[in-house]
């Protein structure tokens, strides 16, 4: 078997969710014929991966984390014609299928089948045990081997870190304002939680024509990264918050963003929507945090309450547009890198995203 597994590589391998990740030697599996070896060339440190290190979301371990990312081909198997080595690609932590129901009715972000790749190891350890790839992409390493559908080639002209933010936050973000919600020109929008993923969807707030734009974070020093991508203001979320936005708004926001993910921030989020305004729940909870509504309010409001996955990304469809907005600079990714670190410095990498000191910090590994 260990014929299969000739390319060693650094990994930061996560084996317990309560010891921090170690960087590793391990050996890749020989791609299958539908399959690429990638060469990262950069990767960003986003919060579900610091919730997959900390348990706060599900994988099979031990496994390589890291999902958001850009890298250059160096294998492809024998069925693989979109890409041949030598092409940079974006990876994709949704890997569609293309024959389930969603796929074929024209939602691949939903794929039965899409997240199955993180479940089937890939590589295997000194020892020889299996390891598995994080959310099916397993990007914390010099190189990973993927399914050929989770590769999109990316433009001469698109730069790797840029490429790789294309993974999953501004994706995420911009498509949860301009795919899910479909915000209009000249509408108020609420974006709740900037992290990543949030001042992502303040930046396809712009994008969309929104008239007003409103930052709200726990952490006031995020109000100036903020406003450099687009907010007009910024509110700390705290106990003067509804009456905040009544003041700037006379009513509620048109579209609100829930970009935490909490039981609480999703109340926060449909509270402060205006009566007919749109709710939309892009950051990831817990099964167990209940949201209540009672029917009166339901009734009464009558705003819509729709979820986010993955910013309704179709990637070979939608990528392109992504590539034009940053080609012609309307599009300005460079504020969201708040810094660059190596495979060893991730456990720092973490505490700084836990203590709100990074956005993304990027990997090159």
């Amino acid at each position: 078997m260990t014929d299969r597994y000739r390319v060693e590589v650094r990994a930061a391998v996560l084996r317990e969710t309560t010891r921090p990740v170690a960087v590793e030697t391990i050996r890749l599996r020989d791609p299958g014929p539908d399959e690429v070896r990638v060469r990262i060339d950069a990767t960003g440190v986003c919060h579900s991966d610091l919730s997959l290190a900390r348990g706060k979301l599900a994988q099979p371990l031990p496994a390589v984390l890291g999902h958001e990312a850009c890298g250059t081909v160096v294998e492809a198997g024998e069925r693989v014609t979109h890409v041949r080595p030598g092409d940079r690609v974006v990876l994709l932590w949704i890997s569609p299928c293309g024959e389930c129901f969603f796929c074929r009715h024209g939602e691949p972000h939903l794929c039965e089948h899409g997240g199955d790749r993180a479940a089937e190891p890939y590589a295997i350890d000194s020892h020889g045990e299996p390891v598995h790839p994080g959310l099916g992409v397993g990007s914390f390493a010099e190189q990973t081997v993927v399914r050929s559908n989770a590769v999109v080639p990316v433009p001469a002209d698109i730069g790797p870190t840029d490429a790789a933010l294309l993974g999953c936050a501004v994706t995420t973000g911009v498509g949860a304002v301009t795919k899910v919600a479909r915000v209009t020109e000249g509408a108020s929008v609420l974006v709740l939680g900037l992290g990543g993923v949030g001042l992502s969807a303040v930046l396809g707030a712009r994008l969309a024509g929104a008239g007003q734009v409103i930052a709200v974070d726990r952490n006031p020093a995020r109000a100036e990264l903020a406003a450099r991508l687009g907010a007009d203001e910024f509110l700390p979320a705290d106990e003067n918050l509804k009456r905040a936005v009544r003041a700037l708004t006379g009513r509620g926001a048109d579209y609100t963003f829930d970009c935490v993910g909490s039981a609480g921030t999703v109340r926060d989020a449909w509270s402060l929507a205006r009566r007919g305004g749109t709710v939309c729940v892009v950051g990831i909870g817990g099964k167990d945090e209940a949201v209540q509504f009672s029917a009166l309010e339901l009734f009464h409001f009558a705003r819509t309450l729709v979820g986010c996955v993955g910013g309704s990304l179709d990637a070979t469809a939608d990528l392109p547009r992504y590539f034009d907005w940053l080609r012609h600079g309307e599009l300005d990714l460079a504020p969201l890198a708040t810094g660059t670190a190596d495979l060893a410095d991730l456990e720092r990498c973490f505490t700084d995203l836990e203590q709100g000191r990074a956005v993304r910090t990027v990997l090159h590994p």
